[in-house]
């Protein structure tokens, strides 16, 4: 991951409009991927704001346990991964 393209937990918990404690708690039940920088310092890709988007908005509209949540933006993302791959060979998704 580009130092340059990563954000840290306070611009990740700014874009996505959460508190810090729900992401360091995800984080740390190994929910929300993050690579260590530093003592108690991390840094999160493009793609995890996506994945925290949809995690939060799962949590929030369904009441759903993180782990749940967290199962959801997993399906999802390979739903994701499989369209891109029908469209490369030329298939409509």
């Amino acid at each position: 991951m580009n130092q340059d393209d990563a954000l840290t937990l306070e611009e990740l918990c700014s874009a996505c409009a959460l508190e810090p404690e729900w992401l360091v708690l995800r984080v740390r039940e190994g929910l929300i991927p993050a690579t260590e920088v530093g003592a108690a310092e991390w840094r999160f890709t493009t793609a995890t704001l996506a994945r925290v988007r949809r995690m939060r908005d799962i949590e929030r509209t369904y009441d759903a346990a993180p782990e749940l949540a967290a199962l959801a933006a997993d399906m999802l993302e390979e739903i994701d991964r499989l369209r891109a791959r029908l469209r490369r060979a030329g298939i409509s998704a």
